[in-house]
């Protein structure tokens, strides 16, 4: 019998984002889709004796979006992002799914509503790397 590892992204484990004050709400049920990326920068170090890049790896670096339905109750979205204009304080974000975690320090940015013309209200929490720690899954 053949065992297949791949998953899909059903039933993520946690998604919890700190607010202001430092104490982490999982708000994994308001959000619709996340978009997670731990890039790498890269520097061209290319001689003119080569035919094709030569590139070295630099700075790691992580960013995270969230977007979602709004939810003013305690501890939920609205709740943990209402203060990204008025607090600059970094949040840890743990990203847990299938047994592997991914825990930053970051920065948001921003935190958008819009206002669909069918009524809809959704947001979008765009978050960076803070505190120059590798992203790292365990």
């Amino acid at each position: 019998m053949r065992t297949i590892s791949k998953e899909t992204g059903l039933g993520w484990t946690t998604f919890s984002v700190d607010d202001s004050g430092g104490s982490v709400c999982d708000i994994k049920n308001d959000c619709t889709n996340i978009a997670i990326a731990t890039p790498r920068g890269v520097q061209d170090v290319t001689g003119l004796d080569k035919s094709a890049y030569e590139r070295l790896l630099l700075l790691a670096d992580g960013t995270v979006t969230a977007n979602g339905v709004f939810n003013d109750a305690a501890s939920h979205a609205h709740v943990v992002f209402k203060t990204v204009s008025s607090t600059s304080v970094a949040r840890t974000v743990s990203i847990g799914v299938s047994g592997q975690t991914l825990a930053m320090e970051m920065l948001f940015t921003d935190f958008q509503y819009t206002r669909a013309a069918s009524g809809e209200l959704t947001f979008s929490a765009p978050g960076v790397l803070a505190d120059g720690t590798a992203p790292t899954w365990s």
